[in-house]
């Protein structure tokens, strides 16, 4: 497994290196995060996220305005996502 910490340390993911593949890759990755999302240790570590702490660390990527950070399940796609980015660009 590979430990990610989002750069205010305040999230932290155990993805192993094959899922960060699988999650971060060239064309679209939206159905792969949505698989990894079911994956049980992701899914574990996902669901005891709060949604207010995703959204902050998000809106500090400037990558997303208010309106699109307001959708909880679509943040803890974008956290997964920039996650498997980071871990899988490490390798």
């Amino acid at each position: 497994m590979n430990y990610w910490s989002s750069s205010s340390g305040r999230i932290e993911l155990n993805i192993s290196p094959e899922e960060s593949s699988k999650g971060y890759h060239q064309g679209r990755c939206d159905d792969d995060i949505a698989e990894l999302r079911q994956v049980p240790h992701i899914k574990k570590q996902l669901d005891a996220l709060d949604p207010k702490l995703v959204a902050e660390e998000l809106k500090e990527t400037g990558g997303w305005d208010e309106i699109e950070l307001a959708d909880h399940q679509a943040n803890l796609d974008r956290i997964l996502w920039i996650a498997c980015s980071d871990i899988a660009e490490e390798l």
